[in-house]
């Protein structure tokens, strides 16, 4: 169906081609945060503008790009109002807080994609397999669609509406409810969930969510206000503990807290000054967390926002992410790598943790894809994630063209390039800051719009907007000028003998 629109688009465009011809042209957007959603925004405003949206079939993102994908796909056939969904997204972003009873009640399904979005490229949301990524064995490269979740390269498939529910040899043993798009968006962007290292970011993070959650607490509540600094004390414990600092004085104000409250029903009397050996830093970790858990688990009477401040802290203490059913479980096929049909488990996390672009799912040799458009917002080196990606093509001997970047454009890259190969799809890659659209202030602008960067103004995503759309409408002649050859080159291939 999606084609179809293509076709009608080419034909606006006066480009001549005929039905067999029309190419298969992938938008990639990578992650960085909030400033690779505005940065994905912004790029199919001006693609929209230029006549070029309509050409795209695919669009796949990876972490922050799907933030923005999420947005977009909550409204029908986004792309035929685009304005307008553009500017309640920004109203959004730069407007008021969202109130807790809108985010618990947000049940939108990436399955309710399929019929509402005839006139929209094909979305493919990103993520991998933690342990495949971790062990370095299976396919890592995991996709999920409005019809089908699993892994890329390997070809193993479930409806996505099933993605989620237990399965032994093939056969559903155990339904479960399709996840949100609040917990799809989440899994996209679960950047800190891989590695010890990371657990030194993700308790401060969890104090600033405690915080924000009781700043509208009723003060004069003693359960809440206790829980509250319960709570706290617990994870500059974990903290504490992670960077080798005593944590007994933490203790006994937990301690102080919960001494004659009613949802304490035992005291956690097993620590004492001394007890935690801190040279034994595994021992010290595993102790902590016995004791982050029962204070959790002794403390479930508390409010339904504070119990959810407990479940996070039982998560960060287990190092919970993305843990779904392996729907490939005690399968016997031999095309699946034997690591991915033998846990009964997976964890998926944030696909940037390994490739901070959805290369690997337009890569799948059924898509049989063109011309590639690779929006990069990365941080660091701009061309890090396509080297990246044809290095792993080697490997994987996966047709991918070769790379020829002047060393002097890693630190002042230019706003577009092109390469080519030999039976394999034309890689067009835009770096969102270079010297076109911010002339000497690269830095400047990549210090500015920091991954870590949780709010931006409305100014300063007007701005970022403007300078990712100049990515597009600066090189609009040149984006024309390579789908024409994505034509030619599929035209000739199909007339080869």
């Amino acid at each position: 169906k999606r084609r179809k629109t293509v076709l009608k688009s080419l034909k606006k465009l006066k480009i001549h081609c005929s039905k067999d011809a029309v190419p298969n042209i992938a938008l990639l957007g990578s992650g960085g945060g909030q400033r690779a959603m505005v940065g994905l925004l912004g790029s199919l405003v001006q693609l929209d503008k230029a006549g070029l949206l309509d050409c795209i079939l695919y669009l796949s993102g990876v972490s922050g790009s799907t933030w923005c994908m999420a947005s977009l796909y909550q409204e029908p056939n986004w792309s035929t109002k685009l304005e307008t969904v553009k500017d309640q997204i920004i109203k959004r972003l730069s407007g008021p807080k969202v109130s807790w009873g809108d985010v618990f009640i947000n049940e939108h399904r990436v399955t309710g994609h399929r019929n509402k979005h005839k006139n929209d490229p094909f979305p493919i949301y990103t993520v991998i397999d933690k342990q495949c990524k971790q062990n370095r064995e299976g396919d890592p490269w995991f996709e999920i669609s409005p019809h089908e979740a699993g892994y890329s390269l390997t070809g193993a498939f479930v409806k996505t509406s099933s993605f989620g529910s237990q399965f032994d040899n093939g056969c559903k043993i155990k339904d479960q409810p399709e996840m949100d798009m609040l917990y799809l968006q989440a899994l996209c962007g679960s950047a800190l969930a891989d590695g010890d290292e990371n657990k030194n970011y993700i308790w401060p993070f969890s104090i600033l969510f405690v915080q924000f959650v009781f700043s509208s607490t009723d003060p004069n509540s003693p359960p809440a206000d206790k829980c509250s600094q319960v709570l706290m004390d617990l994870v500059d414990m974990n903290l504490s503990v992670l960077n080798g600092i005593d944590p007994f004085d933490l203790h006994k104000s937990i301690r102080t807290n919960l001494n004659g409250e009613l949802f304490l029903k035992q005291k956690s009397a097993y620590f004492s000054s001394g007890k935690l050996n801190l040279a034994d830093k595994e021992a010290a970790k595993l102790h902590m967390r016995k004791y982050t858990l029962d204070i959790c688990i002794y403390s479930d009477e508390c409010v339904c926002i504070i119990d959810v401040c407990f479940s996070i802290c039982k998560c960060a203490v287990w190092w919970i992410w993305g843990t779904k059913y392996d729907f490939l479980h005690n399968m016997t096929d031999k095309t699946v790598p034997r690591a991915l049909l033998e846990s009964e488990t997976r964890d998926y996390i944030d696909a940037g943790l390994l490739l901070n672009s959805p290369y690997f799912s337009v890569l799948r040799e059924e898509r049989d894809i063109d011309l590639i458009v690779s929006l990069d917002f990365s941080d660091g080196d701009p061309f890090m994630t396509v080297r990246e990606a044809a290095e792993t093509c080697k490997k994987l001997k996966i047709p991918f063209p070769e790379l020829n970047i002047p060393s002097e454009d890693v630190k002042k890259p230019n706003d577009f390039y092109v390469f080519k190969g030999k039976n394999a799809p034309t890689v067009i890659h835009i770096p969102l800051f270079n010297v076109v659209n911010c002339g000497d202030d690269i830095d400047t602008w990549r210090y500015k719009y920091g991954t870590f960067s949780f709010s931006y103004s409305a100014e300063m995503i007007t701005k970022l907007m403007e300078v990712a759309g100049k990515n597009i409408s600066n090189n609009r002649e040149k984006l024309l000028k390579q789908i024409h050859a994505a034509i030619g080159q599929k035209h000739n291939k199909q007339h080869c003998v």
